[in-house]
């Protein structure tokens, strides 16, 4: 196969594109080349015997952006089986084959049909086959060849990260690096001098420089000044080509900032200053403010004031304000204008962050002179003392002197001064001050013991400006003299016991005073000397303000006497002395042997005979529990309940109870009941045999005549009469109870007394028919009729 192109660029083809060029018109642009010759200058060819493949390869190049009309014409395929009748049919398949390239299957003629951009795709792969026209069958093998995109410079440099913002320190050295800035070409960088791109700077000058290769700005001047000029903006361009006329180029701005260094030092606008501060300014409080100028910012402009010297170094006090980086004057003393009426002070203010590089530039601090003139302002009186204590005894009289207190006009006027006493409380009422001399005086006695210090306020003012006052604590102490005589500290229960010793403690007392410890802190104890010797007890004083009370005797009785009393006399050591008499009692107990108390009350005399405290208790506790038991015993008894039900075996309807005792199995005539059932069983009267009858007894056939012929009534009337004449019945009412039925009926009784010992075979359920009101009734005897049943 033969191939044809129109380009010279590959060194392989150097031969072949070398022919075209010269002899492509004449052969309309190809190059035959058989599949076992080879071409020569000369024009000879040369047969060699070792079969070769029908195709020759070759690269194919086209041109990008190509905007011409017509296809663009790539190259030929061409096939040694092809004679030039049409017999052969050129295929092309591969990458943009149909679309982008495409062949002529007659005369294998390669077009581009569009327009190609290397930048997107560099190259394309295809695959040419030549086939017989009639049977479709491959004359070739397949063969792969590549079309190459040529470049040609359509693509400007561009700075991706532009626009820059970029800072260097002020006064920098010349040269100083900036900042490198990188422009890219899309265009191919080994295909000429597309892609080749130099820089330069087209504003910012003659501030900055580049390097035009490497694209590095530089400062281009020494001592760039941030005081001066703060920004600059700076356009660099880059251009492909080399730079060469028609090279294509693009551009970007860097904004430079000069940062800030301390090269300059501050300076105060003024080297005097005066300033005004009146005498009544508080101590403490800021007077005034001073500030100096630094060109600098942010940290390199911080400083520091301070008061290097001056009359006034002592009065006043400077700080920093860091914010307004100002001077900050304080108050340290309290300015009077009549003793001082002016101040010099030399105020400093330096660098607190020095730069060493610059230090030629300095000194980086600034002095000046601040003038303080003190005003004169009419100022409030002034005491002689912040405060006053004073002093006056207890029970002094009214009108007693306490104390003075003073106060001055500080003003040249030097006016008169007013004095009273603030009665905000009512301590302050206790006292008096004479308004011109400011003597304080007092209106009451006072007592020590109830309150020992009085607080109160005095002020001043002056005659006439009574807005311009002052006010002064005074506290008034009350002395103490000897008023009090001492007693007692507290109430002692002296206790002595029966088998106590001759001599023995048993009692150490104290004493107390409510003076202070200069009237009477010492103590003196003795007996009443009005008394006669005490044979019972003395008294000892232990000179430590307490003394001891001793026993005189043996054998202390409570059978004898069971309370002794002792008096007892205490005087202080004040001047003048004073003294108390108390009575103490002295209760006489039973104690152990070892001293203990056991007893002091008469009702333990049950103890000597025997019994122990612990066995009177345990009887105590015995009784208590039998007490227990009987109550619980009785309360059982009462709370017992009688059942509801009563047996059917217990034939009682009604159960009445008699208190009479007879007289026994051998009283078989004290009462006869069968005489009050039925006269007719009475066949006499008879009496009763423990009581002597004074009355003869009727005949026997009297009686009972009498008794056959008379009714009931009759009958109980008649016995009721022998009742009442009976001399023999006892002193007490009684009664006689007469319960006669009559004869005995044919229908025999209805009483059930009789027949609790027969079963009826009545049935009773006829009562849960009559309704509600019965229930009860059906509900008794049907559990009776269930009980016999069972």
């Amino acid at each position: 196969m033969r191939i044809t192109s129109t380009s010279c660029i590959c060194p392989v083809l150097v031969c072949l594109c070398f022919v075209q060029r010269c002899y492509g018109a004449a052969h309309h642009g190809s190059i035959k080349v058989t599949r076992n010759q080879t071409k020569h200058v000369e024009g000879e060819t040369e047969v060699h015997h070792r079969p070769k493949r029908g195709w020759v390869w070759n690269q194919f190049f086209v041109l990008e952006e190509h905007m011409g009309p017509d296809p663009q014409y790539v190259g030929k395929l061409h096939s040694n089986s092809d004679k030039g009748d049409g017999s052969v049919k050129y295929i092309l398949t591969g990458e943009g084959a149909g679309t982008i390239f495409i062949i002529d299957d007659t005369t294998g003629d390669i077009h581009s049909t569009k327009s190609l951009d290397r930048e997107q795709k560099t190259h394309y792969v295809l695959h040419a086959q030549a086939i017989d026209r009639r049977t479709n069958k491959p004359l070739e093998p397949e063969s792969e060849f590549i079309i190459k995109v040529q470049d040609i410079n359509d693509n400007a440099p561009k700075f991706t990260d532009g626009p820059y913002i970029v800072t260097v320190p002020e006064m920098s050295e010349m040269g100083t690096s900036v900042l490198q800035v990188t422009a890219t070409d899309a265009d191919d960088p080994t295909y000429g001098n597309s892609a080749r791109v130099v820089y330069s700077i087209l504003q910012g000058q003659p501030y900055f420089s580049v390097d035009p290769k490497t694209g590095v700005i530089r400062t281009a001047l020494h001592n760039m000044d941030r005081e001066a000029r703060e920004h600059y903006s700076v356009v660099i361009q880059a251009k492909d080509m080399a730079g060469q006329v028609g090279g294509l180029s693009g551009s970007t701005t860097v904004n430079i900032t000069l940062t800030d260094v301390n090269d300059n030092p501050p300076r105060f606008p003024q080297k005097h200053y005066q300033l005004y501060v009146p005498e009544s300014a508080q101590v403490g409080s800021a007077v005034g403010k001073i500030k100096a100028n630094d060109a600098d910012t942010g940290s390199n402009a911080d400083m520091k004031y301070t008061i290097i010297n001056g009359d006034g170094s002592g009065v006043f006090s400077i700080s920093t304000d860091k914010e307004t980086r100002e001077g900050i004057l304080s108050l340290k003393k309290p300015l009077n204008y009549e003793k001082k009426k002016s101040y010099t002070l030399n105020i400093e203010g330096a660098n607190t962050h020095l730069d060493f590089r610059f230090s030629h530039l300095g000194p980086f601090k600034d002095v000046t002179m601040l003038k303080i003139i003190v005003g004169d302002v009419d100022e409030p009186p002034l005491f002689t003392m912040p405060s006053y204590v004073m002093e006056v005894y207890e029970n002094a009289k009214i009108g007693t002197a306490v104390g003075t207190v003073t106060a001055q006009d500080p003003d040249t006027a030097n006016n008169l001064v007013r004095y009273i006493i603030d009665h905000n409380t009512e301590e302050d009422r206790y006292f008096t001050i004479d308004a011109s001399t400011g003597t304080i005086k007092t209106a009451k006695i006072f007592d020590r013991e109830e309150t020992p210090w009085y607080n109160i306020t005095v002020t001043a003012s002056e005659i006439g400006k009574y807005s311009q006052e002052i006010h002064v604590p005074v506290g008034v102490r009350i002395l103490d003299i000897n008023d009090n005589p001492p007693e007692l500290a507290r109430e002692y229960d002296v206790v002595v016991c029966e088998n106590a010793k001759p001599g023995q403690v048993i009692q150490t007392i104290t004493a107390t005073d409510k003076d202070n410890s200069a009237n009477g802190a010492r103590f003196h104890f003795f007996l009443d000397e009005g008394r006669s010797l005490n044979p019972n007890f003395t008294l000892r004083d232990n000179e430590d303000n307490t003394a001891s009370i001793l026993t005189r005797r043996k054998k202390y009785s409570r059978t004898t006497q069971d309370m002794y009393y002792l008096p007892v006399l205490i005087s202080d050591g004040g001047v003048p002395s004073l003294s108390s008499s108390t009575t103490l009692t002295i209760k006489v107990c039973a104690c152990e042997r070892d001293g203990r108390v056991r007893t002091c009350h008469a009702e333990a005399f049950l103890s000597s005979a025997g019994l122990s405290t612990g066995a009177l208790i345990a009887i105590l506790l015995c009784v208590v529990i039998l007490l227990a038991i009987v109550v619980l015993f009785i309360t059982l008894r009462r709370n017992k309940k009688e059942p509801l039900i009563i047996s059917e075996e217990d034939v009682r309807e009604n159960v009445v109870t008699y208190d009479d005792e007879g007289g026994g199995e051998e009283d078989t005539e004290a009462f006869d009941i069968a005489a009050l059932r039925n006269p007719s069983a009475a066949e006499e009267l008879k009496y009763r045999r423990d009581v002597r009858p004074e009355v003869k007894p009727m005949p026997r056939h009297h009686t009972s005549t009498s008794l056959d012929s008379i009714d009931v009534q009759e009958f109980i009337k008649q016995r009721l009469a022998e009742a009442d004449l009976d001399p023999s019945v006892p002193p007490y009412d009684s009664l006689q109870t007469y319960a006669y039925e009559g004869h005995r009926s044919e229908a025999g009784s209805i009483s059930s007394l009789d027949s609790a010992t027969t079963h009826s075979d009545q049935d009773y359920n006829y009562l849960e028919d009559w309704g509600p009101e019965f229930k009860t009734l059906a509900e008794l005897y049907g559990e009776i009729e269930s009980e016999r049943t069972t």
